[in-house]
């Protein structure tokens, strides 16, 4: 069941990796270059860190033809798709939980800590999104939009209590799957995201300047009135 979930989530991943390429209008490779590495480039940096040599989806092709397969539903279908775009949406969630939950577990069986646990399960659900978004020189999503990174740390972190209160290895899954789903459908329907640092209205070396210039101004103030 985990297997198919993990298939599922691929598939899903692939297909909304493969409408970036339809924002940029890019050909079929173009196209089928997102879809995969949406779809398994967070599996990859996951498998490369824990030291899984060659990562999995070298190993079990299912999930190159899976991606494959998103991005020519995709490329051949894509006013369709985005019609039910609420659908995709909803199936993203559900992909997210489930590679949250499937990279904390095998960091934690890998001997990881916590905190190690937990930044697994982040960058296994949301690393393909960052590579995507790079490939096509954009500020990865997941850094300046959206409840979706912090969904999957949630759930890691969820994983590590349920590890540590004695849960089977099924009821630690979902442990870590169903509050990362819980939490992104919350942001997906009341529109939760992180606070966001404001923009200065001058660069950092240019307010300094400012300040200095400001208390030389009020020293030399201050010099005049006590000579007068």
């Amino acid at each position: 069941m985990l297997y198919l979930l993990d298939i599922f989530g691929t598939f899903i991943f692939a297909v909304s990796g493969a409408f970036r390429a339809v924002k940029y209008e890019l050909d079929l490779l173009g196209v089928l270059v997102l879809a995969t590495a949406t779809g398994v480039g967070g599996g990859i940096i996951r498998d490369l860190m824990l030291g899984y040599n060659p990562p999995a989806v070298f190993r079990h092709e299912a999930y190159l033809i899976v991606c494959v397969a998103g991005g020519m539903v995709v490329f051949f279908g894509a006013r369709k798709i985005a019609a039910r775009w609420d659908w995709v949406m909803a199936a993203d969630a559900v992909g997210l939980s489930v590679f949250a939950a499937i990279g904390a577990a095998k960091a934690a069986d890998s001997g990881f800590g916590v905190i190690g646990i937990v930044m697994m399960a982040a960058l296994t659900a949301s690393g393909g999104g960052a590579v995507r978004d790079v490939l096509v020189a954009e500020i990865p999503m997941v850094l300046k939009a959206d409840f979706y990174a912090t969904a999957a740390l949630i759930g890691g972190a969820c994983l590590v209590l349920a590890r540590a209160m004695g849960f089977s290895e099924n009821a630690q899954l979902l442990s870590a799957a169903l509050p990362t789903l819980a939490l992104r459908f919350a942001a997906m329907r009341y529109g939760i995201a992180l606070p966001k640092v404001h923009k200065l209205p001058l660069s950092p070396s240019q307010l300094t300047r400012q300040r200095k210039e400001d208390s030389t101004g009020a020293a030399g103030k201050d010099e005049r009135g006590e000579n007068a």
